[in-house]
């Protein structure tokens, strides 16, 4: 499952390249918390410049399976890039995309999902303010900004060690 193609073929106007690839191309393991449910689909133009550079443009895009940071339920996420550009210096010969379209798909999953970021079945979060702090205040309190409590709290913590 490689997206290999030879630079020196390459016609003068590019390479358009579109396909599509296996969910198993992301090679997540099993336990992991996002699961892809669709295959990685791209649609690619690649191009020449007089030095020898490939530029690669297009987009790419698939869907996920996470689990919400807050509630725990399972939601889906499609991750679209159709900005996708990438300058690969002629070095190694045949260049490889596999690893350039994965790595751009899955740094654009979030570290911490909530569901109501879902865009595939929009949602609220079912735990939307079971976890919010009694002592947070209202919309009708201002908070003190002075921070007089808390260098006061830290005043007689000082004070504690003296004596």
């Amino acid at each position: 499952m490689s997206l290999q193609f030879d630079p020196n073929t390459l016609p003068g106007d590019g390479l358009d390249i579109q396909g599509s690839l296996p969910p198993s191309f992301f090679d997540l393991a099993e336990n992991d918390q996002a699961r892809p449910v669709t295959p990685l689909e791209y649609n690619l133009h690649v191009s020449k410049d007089e030095d020898g550079e490939l530029f690669v443009t297009g987009e790419v895009s698939a869907t996920f399976e996470l689990h919400c940071g807050r509630c725990l339920e399972p939601f889906q996420l499609r991750i679209e890039q159709t900005d996708f550009a990438h300058q690969i210096p002629m070095e190694n010969g045949t260049p490889d995309l596999t690893n350039l379209l994965r790595e751009d798909i899955l740094l654009a999953l979030p570290t911490y999902p909530r569901c109501e970021t879902g865009n595939v079945t929009p949602r609220e979060c079912p735990a939307e303010g079971r976890f919010d702090s009694p002592t947070e205040p209202s919309g009708d309190e201002a908070p003190d900004a002075s921070g007089k409590n808390t260098w006061e709290a830290l005043d007689q913590l000082t004070n504690l060690k003296k004596n």
